[in-house]
């Protein structure tokens, strides 16, 4: 990969990270339900893992308005698009925070996933992917994301 995308998402990161410390001293981030920052530290953790490791990020938070729900990240990875699944975790308990994504979000990803091949602009729909991401946000720990790819299918029956 190349040095400079690189540097730019580790300095893009930092940047983040300091203008999060700053709403965090002046009370922005009390406002907001503690899941609520839990979960968008984990979202902000795994964009960065994904573009270092080369993906284009087209969409955060993704919904489309009809169906209930949205799309953490939706992300192409050369040809293949990624819809992208984050579970962020502040503990490690018996239950991994993949774990979370049961038949019923899978079922409510699909549904979206398709909504938003329907917008595309090309005629053929691309290649799909679902990946899920497991984000550790452990106090005095270093944070840690698990990415299983392809971790289910559009089709249901499929795995």
């Amino acid at each position: 990969m190349d040095a400079m995308p690189s540097a730019k998402s580790s300095l893009l990161e930092r940047a983040l990270t300091g203008l999060d410390r700053f709403a965090d001293a002046r009370g922005r981030l009390d406002k907001m339900p503690a899941h609520l920052v839990t979960g968008t530290a984990g979202e902000d953790a795994a964009f960065f893992y994904l573009r270092r490791k080369g993906y284009t990020i087209v969409a955060r938070r993704w919904s489309s308005g009809d169906v209930p729900g949205d799309v953490d990240l939706i992300a192409w990875q050369g040809p293949m698009l990624c819809f992208i699944e984050v579970k962020t975790r502040t503990a490690r308990d018996s239950t991994p925070a993949e774990a979370a994504v049961d038949a019923h979000k899978r079922g409510l990803l699909r549904r979206l996933a398709r909504r938003y091949i329907r917008q595309l602009p090309q005629a053929a729909a691309p290649s799909v992917r679902f990946d899920v991401l497991s984000v550790y946000l452990v106090p005095g720990e270093p944070s840690e994301v698990i990415h299983f790819e392809a971790a289910f299918s559009l089709s249901e029956s499929a795995r």
